[in-house]
């Protein structure tokens, strides 16, 4: 088996419920999305970064991991594209006792059943209509594959939490759209956090839209939080 990497470095976690945590990011090349406001461009090739066997895979993670890791950050990408590769490098991390955690759009419940088993920690992040995620005519099928995947995650004990990431293009009824779809699905008790994260350099969200995108989600989630990409503002990777 041959797995692409983009990139892998140790860093401090800078978005999500676990921000501030020492990571060891893992950044899988490819994804198969557009999203106006990706801030890792240069990764979404299928055929960026350099392959390796899995083999030299274990080698790197084992030669990057640092003292007092607190956690293994599966990104890309979407490492969803290489899903049989990320559950081969997550065992192998766990294997490790160190916590593994994905983070993905969760765009094929398939794939992410052959993942989940050697992720610990999930974070699914649903895309808005306005992100250029996808063309519309296919939106409502890959959100379907995202509450799947969020689903599964609960069913299986990981510890789970929701990113949407918003700007000022986002509408405040295609956010209730989502909020909606969510916990008509879930109940707010069954998941660990929720975030909503303010696009960085472009597009950025007014004080007043993210206030009202908080009030969206505060009656059927009360500890929703706002959390912009905090590593950019400390000069982190």
């Amino acid at each position: 088996m041959k797995v692409r990497l983009f990139e892998i470095f140790t860093s401090i976690e800078g978005e999500g419920i676990l921000f501030g945590t020492k990571t060891l990011f893992v950044r899988l090349a490819g994804c198969p999305f557009t999203c106006f406001y990706c801030d890792t461009k240069e990764s979404l090739p299928l055929d960026s970064g350099n392959g390796y066997s899995i083999e030299e895979a274990y080698k790197l993670i084992d030669s990057n991991l640092k003292d007092k890791t607190f956690k293994v950050n599966f990104t890309g990408g979407d490492p969803l594209i290489q899903h049989n590769a990320v559950a081969k490098l997550a065992e192998h991390v766990q294997s490790k006792k160190i916590p593994t955690y994905l983070e993905s759009s969760c765009f094929d419940s398939n794939r992410f059943c052959i993942v989940l088993p050697f992720i610990d920690i999930v974070k699914i992040e649903f895309k808005t209509r306005d992100s250029d995620f996808v063309d519309s005519q296919h939106y409502e099928t890959l959100i379907e594959n995202a509450i799947k995947c969020l689903e599964l995650s609960i069913s299986s004990k990981k510890t789970t939490y929701i990113k949407i990431v918003v700007s000022a293009k986002t509408k405040l009824k295609d956010f209730k759209f989502l909020i909606d779809k969510i916990f008509n699905t879930i109940s707010k008790e069954e998941i660990n956090g929720f975030i909503i994260q303010p696009t960085f350099g472009i597009e950025e969200p007014s004080l007043d839209l993210l206030m009202k995108l908080y009030d969206i989600v505060y009656p059927v989630y009360i500890d929703v939080k706002v959390v912009p990409q905090l590593h950019k503002l400390i000069g982190a990777p």
